[in-house]
């Protein structure tokens, strides 16, 4: 059976794994992600890494159909990235590159759409065709499946669930250099500033005031705990994300949102409450997309990153 690779480019590790034609993983593995000197060393680094997992496998390159790679930035159809921030990357075509030095194919895409690309797969979307796949972590990000195939759009922006604009009164500047984005308030960095305005205007007693010093994690324990201003900023960041949510079901009118991220540990709890909001919004039709917690975790990158080598044979 032929094998394939999936490749997860992050700012920090690159996850690696060594697939079946049939989807099965074989052996993962992680290598630093060397970003000095405009990231010149990376795709060297994982080529070298790759040829020498094949050859400890015993693996030659026409056993291999492929490698799919998933990058932390807007890829182009035809694999020219740009820029790359997190990388130090600027005018590079990352497939051409990588694919001249493995010595065989080379697919990418932007890292949340292939991620969204892996649930749609082997996770929480299998087995629908029109899956959107939104990632709540440090930032907000997402990945639309429509009929089975990646939606990128004309410039890689297909898809930016976190940079919808939600809120129209905000004062405050989003990374992006927008204001009032989904991912203001729904990613863990949004929870936490949602709780430090709210503990400046009011002097409910809460144990986020106790703390000072608190996480996302904190707020969603202490919310799951009962802790009323707590529960008013998750309800608060679930509303955000639920106007975001209602803007792309009339828009690509998915199937189904698969939620993952470090946010989504908070499990059924969070997803209730942006039910109840999406619920509220949506209201042409009876029928609406389903909401599920992802299944792949950190694997889902990865898992994307073969289907994309799969899908070109």
């Amino acid at each position: 059976m032929k094998k394939c690779i999936g490749i997860d480019l992050g700012g920090t590790t690159v996850k690696l794994g060594l697939f079946c034609e049939d989807g099965t993983l074989v052996e993962k593995w992680e290598i630093p992600t060397r970003t000095e000197e405009n990231g010149k060393y990376i795709l060297p680094d994982i080529a070298d890494s790759i040829k020498e997992k094949l050859e400890t496998a015993g693996i030659s390159g026409e056993e291999v159909l492929g490698a799919g790679i998933g990058v932390p930035g807007p890829m182009l159809p035809d694999g020219y990235v740009e820029t790359c921030v997190n990388l130090g990357w600027r005018d590079i075509n990352p497939e051409k590159e990588l694919s001249e030095l493995l010595g065989f194919p080379v697919y990418g895409g932007n890292d949340a759409n292939v991620a969204a690309l892996g649930e749609f797969w082997q996770g929480g979307g299998s087995g629908y065709e029109n899956v959107v796949a939104v990632t709540l972590g440090t930032g907000v990000g997402s990945g639309i499946i429509l009929n089975g195939k990646i939606l990128t759009g004309s410039n890689g922006m297909g898809g930016e669930l976190g940079h919808l604009p939600v809120n129209r009164d905000e004062a405050e500047l989003c990374n992006c250099g927008g204001r009032g984005c989904v991912e203001m308030y729904a990613s863990a960095t949004g929870l936490v500033r949602l709780a430090k305005r709210h503990l400046a205007v009011s002097e409910e007693l809460s144990v986020l005031r106790v703390s000072g010093n608190f996480t996302a994690k904190d707020v969603l324990d202490a919310a799951k705990a009962g802790d009323e201003l707590a529960e008013i900023v998750v309800d608060e960041a679930m509303n955000y994300l639920a106007v975001g949510l209602t803007m792309l079901t009339y828009t690509v009118d998915p199937e189904v949102y698969v939620i993952g991220g470090g946010v989504s540990k908070a499990g059924e709890y969070l997803l209730d409450k942006l039910r109840v909001h999406y619920d509220r919004y949506i209201k042409l039709s009876a029928k609406r997309a389903k909401i599920c917690l992802a299944t792949l975790g950190n694997d889902a990158g990865l898992y994307g990153a073969a289907k994309l080598v799969l899908n070109h044979q």
